[in-house]
């Protein structure tokens, strides 16, 4: 049998889109045939480019979920590694090979090792966009298997390796996509006058949205407003007739998220009026917040320093997004941050966690859920 190691190594060299994760998931297809020998204890569904693994106990009460998403990102790897990407333009610069990795360890572990109750791994397609966890929660096939209690980790690379971090409540923030087109008169760039300027219009914008949040939300709140693209223009000399705007809105609480989407609504209709444009303004849900079970987060960090098992931080909330929340929103559960000391950070080009983090988050989850398994 391979060494996780070596899995994680082979799924580096195939990072793909999401929903696009065909490799991957026969990838994990295989692996699981090596497990044959269990027999009927192991069942597989697929789900999309997903797959779901039960792993039945001996004297079930319960099903408990561990889950790791299997997506890359559209990178271009600078690593250098002998096992860098083979797919031109993407790259597994999020971790999702080490969640991969770590998660076919613990369901190995408990196909060897059968526990009381059940156990459902799943390999969840798309979080780094369009989203899988919401869609497949609402699934047949995750309906038949569904877990009452589910948990994921997060590498992390300015932890060291034999830490994590996590918080009781909210961690990651919740998001929404902005997207703002404005429309006006363009003209020739000698005669303003003639024109209603809609790259003026959109530098005035800019400037009034990120007012939003220090002039709109609790100090003592957080929030996020950020445009990451702007196009308009085609020539030096033309006044541009349109605009389009992209960004990202992030908040930790539905109610800061109304009060920032409200102000933006009007900072748009006064631009509206203002340059005498048009406007259209499209608010698209993103991910909801990952929200830790209070009591199961607490339980698990003194867990895990009564066992000695790791160095145990609580962390501060991100304003990062995490489709795990969908899955806590319905199920109790929770993320923690898995220390890979490395100097680069999430989806930077040369990131490389350090590899001997996987077997100790295996170590560390297969012990947990064996003792979660017992109560």
């Amino acid at each position: 049998m391979q060494s996780f190691v070596e899995l994680r190594q082979r799924l580096h060299r195939i990072p793909e889109p999401g929903f696009q994760e065909w490799k991957t998931q026969a990838l994990i297809l295989d692996y699981l045939q090596t497990l044959s020998a269990s027999g009927e204890r192991v069942e597989v569904q697929t789900w999309r480019t997903g797959v779901l693994v039960k792993v039945k106990g001996t004297n079930p009460a319960k099903v408990i979920g561990y889950r790791a998403d299997i997506d890359g990102l559209p990178i271009e790897e600078e690593t250098g590694l002998p096992y860098r990407s083979t797919h031109p333009g993407f790259m597994h610069a999020c971790g999702h090979d080490m969640h991969t990795a770590i998660a076919l360890g613990i369901l190995t572990h408990f196909v060897m090792h059968p526990m009381a109750d059940d156990l459902l791994v799943i390999f969840q397609p798309a979080e780094e966009g369009p989203g899988g966890a919401k869609p497949m929660l609402a699934s047949e096939e995750f309906a038949k298997w569904r877990p009452d209690l589910i948990f994921a980790l997060h590498i992390a690379p300015e932890y060291p390796v034999g830490t994590i971090a996590v918080r009781p409540g909210a961690m990651f923030a919740q998001s929404s996509v902005l997207r703002i087109e404005l429309h006006g008169l363009g003209g020739h760039g000698a005669m303003p006058h003639q024109a209603n300027d809609m790259i003026m219009a959109s530098a005035h914008l800019i400037m009034q949205l990120h007012s939003v949040v220090a002039r709109n939300v609790d100090p003592q709140d957080a929030a996020v407003i950020s445009i990451g693209k702007l196009e308009s223009g085609a020539r030096s000399n033309i006044i541009a007739d349109k605009a389009s705007l992209t960004g990202t809105i992030r908040t930790f609480s539905d109610a800061t998220m109304e009060k920032v989407t409200g102000r933006i609504r009007s900072i748009v209709q006064g631009v509206e009026t203002s340059f005498d444009c048009q406007a259209q303004l499209e608010l698209r849900p993103g991910y909801c917040s990952v929200h830790n079970d209070e009591a199961l987060t607490e339980e698990f960090m003194e867990w895990v320093k009564s066992e000695g098992l790791a160095s145990v931080s609580q962390s501060g909330r991100t304003m990062g997004g995490e489709d795990f929340g969908f899955f806590l929103r319905e199920i109790p559960g929770f993320l923690f941050w898995l220390g890979v000391d490395t100097p680069y950070g999430l989806h930077h080009a040369k990131l490389n966690p350090n590899e001997s983090a996987i077997e100790h988050a295996i170590t560390v989850m297969t012990k947990y859920i064996e003792w979660k398994s017992g109560q």
